[in-house]
């Protein structure tokens, strides 16, 4: 009988895991079938018409121009996995290059250089004669407390079971004043209240970034949003060799074998729903040989989006992709604790907006404004109540855009709080009102005569459409947590069930990247398969080089 792959879920760690069982694994494209709700998992980005069907359960009055829930920040120097499977898949855009021949070459000749990561009260923190945001303003014990932090070792991390940041930093509140902890968290979207052990991880894993925090110059990005950048082509792949897409599919159990003491997993067939039809039932057998690969979880699960003239609608869901996982570990002591990721929204929410507009006058504004080109990644407004920031893409982001037309994109970390312009909690705006707020954080920090207030109707009039998106658990990778929350890969026992997401658990790698789910899918195919660990992707460990660790070391005092 021939052997079968079964993804439950269409982001892009299942389509990586697909890409891996094809070429290393062995597999023919039709021995996979991909299940999921749409076809973009948290990568995504498309005209707003494109999303209506997700979000049928809220009529919207305006469905033009364009949407991406948020940006995934890449790497050149960490994402290893990410750059050598995307060798494999070949460019829609030039012919005869790679998909990593693409982002890098773009990135190469549009390299990130942030000349106004932080803006106050007077415009970007980098003028002569002001606080300059290259330094990263520790005092000698908050120094000790990051280092003490970063050198846990990883044989330890248990003794971080449950400490959040704020915790760790008790003593010294100093600390979330800082040049760094407004620059920290808002690349890398941590609160006070997530895990101290995930600023551990990324304090070794990005040490890179802890030296150019301020410029950005690590980011790496696409030439267009990461839909059509990175899954487009990966679907494409996977479908030229003949891997079934199976949309609008909701897996809403899986069945296991009952063994002595209840100690192997073994998957033996899944319920699901089409979603589409009426919610038609339907079942799938496993076979004891075939290999089940299950999205335990998803950032972009339950979010919302409004319009212009339309606030969100909170959706109060569970998120349906950790469902399936909660069901799973109820049976079996070995698979984590969803609850601890998708049951307090607190440390989780935030929200972002996309602003479409039919001319360049803002998008020039804001390069006068914060002295940067579009493209030249991230400014946050670090005086705005509810933590405004901001990404104006290299123009066009989307291939459908036209010409005289701009997009870009903010997020506000703490969407429960006022705005500062706009006297209501963020999450109950519309998309006009965002951007009311946002205009009212711009003018406030332009130092010109003709101030942008002064412009505010020319502006109104050229906004074709600003979209709100509550997405409830955009931060929940780095809730707190103890070890074995999270489920292993392949957890213990397991015969033919994998984990691929943020919430599964492999040693030193950092969630909230691409990297993470592209390297826990070649784990998974690996582990399944009986492909030695060793041959996997090597990763570098910059935290143990010298010369790496001096600079880092120079930074803290910088």
């Amino acid at each position: 009988m021939t052997r079968k792959a079964y993804m439950i879920g269409t982001g892009i760690g299942n389509l990586a895991a697909g890409i891996y069982l094809i070429r290393d694994g062995g597999f023919n494209g039709d021995q996979i079938t991909m299940m999921g709700l749409e076809t973009h998992g948290a990568n995504d980005g498309a005209p707003v018409k494109d999303y209506e069907d997700e979000y049928s359960n809220q009529a919207l009055t305006n469905n033009k121009g364009f949407l991406a829930k948020g940006g995934r920040m890449l790497n050149e120097e960490t994402y290893e996995n990410l750059w050598d499977l995307l060798r494999s898949v070949p460019s829609l855009d030039h012919p005869g290059q790679t998909v990593t021949d693409d982002i890098l070459n773009f990135d190469h000749a549009h390299p990130t250089h942030d000349v106004g990561r932080l803006m106050d009260d007077d415009g970007p923190r980098n003028k002569p004669n002001k606080d300059n945001y290259r330094h990263m303003q520790f005092t000698n014990k908050e120094r000790y407390l990051l280092s003490k932090l970063m050198l846990t070792p990883e044989k330890d991390e248990e003794t971080l079971n449950n400490i959040s940041i704020a915790e760790w930093f008790v003593s010294t509140p100093h600390f979330f004043t800082t040049n760094f902890w407004y620059m920290w968290q808002t690349t890398f979207a941590f609160k006070r209240s997530s895990s101290a052990m995930e600023l551990r991880r990324y304090m070794n894993r990005m040490i890179l970034e802890f030296t150019r925090i301020n410029t950005l110059e690590g980011v790496t990005r696409t030439p267009y949003n990461q839909y059509e950048s990175i899954i487009i082509p990966m679907r494409k792949y996977l479908e030229d060799r003949g891997v079934t897409f199976i949309n609008n599919r909701k897996v809403t159990d899986l069945e296991f074998k009952d063994t002595p003491l209840q100690d192997d997993i073994i998957v033996t067939g899944m319920k699901y729903e089409e979603v589409d039809n009426d919610n038609k039932e339907g079942h799938i057998d496993i076979a004891e040989n075939d290999l089940v690969f299950d999205t335990n979880g998803s950032i972009t699960d339950s979010s919302s989006i409004g319009d212009y003239d339309t606030p969100v609608k909170e959706n109060m869901e569970y998120a349906p992709s950790a469902m399936l996982w909660k069901k799973a570990a109820e049976k079996f002591y070995s698979l984590g604790n969803p609850d601890k990721f998708f049951n307090d929204r607190t440390q989780s929410e935030w929200m972002s907006f996309t602003v479409t507009t039919n001319n360049h006058y803002l998008v020039n504004e804001i390069a006068r404004i914060t002295q940067q080109e579009p493209g030249n990644a991230l400014n946050t407004w670090i005086h705005s109540t509810p933590l405004m920031s901001l990404v104006v893409h290299h123009q066009p982001h989307f291939k459908a855009q036209k010409p005289n037309e701009s997009v870009f994109w903010g997020y506000f970390m703490y969407p429960r709080r006022n705005g500062d312009y706009v006297q209501k909690p963020v999450i109950e705006m519309t998309g006009k009102e965002m951007l009311e707020e946002f205009l009212g954080q711009l003018a406030a920090v332009d130092p010109s005569k003709d101030n942008i207030a002064n412009h505010k109707q020319e502006i109104m009039d050229s906004i074709v459409n600003v979209i709100p998106t509550h997405m409830p658990y955009a931060s929940a990778l780095f809730n707190q947590r103890a070890v074995g929350d999270r489920p292993d890969v392949v957890p213990e026992h397991s015969k033919n069930l994998a984990f691929i997401s943020q919430f599964c658990e492999q040693p030193f790698d950092m969630v909230f990247t691409e990297q993470y789910s592209f390297r826990a899918a070649q784990r998974a195919v690996y582990t399944l398969l009986n492909i030695p660990l060793s041959e996997m992707t090597p990763m570098h460990h910059y935290e143990k080089d010298p010369k790496v660790m001096a600079r880092a070391t120079k930074t803290m005092f910088r």
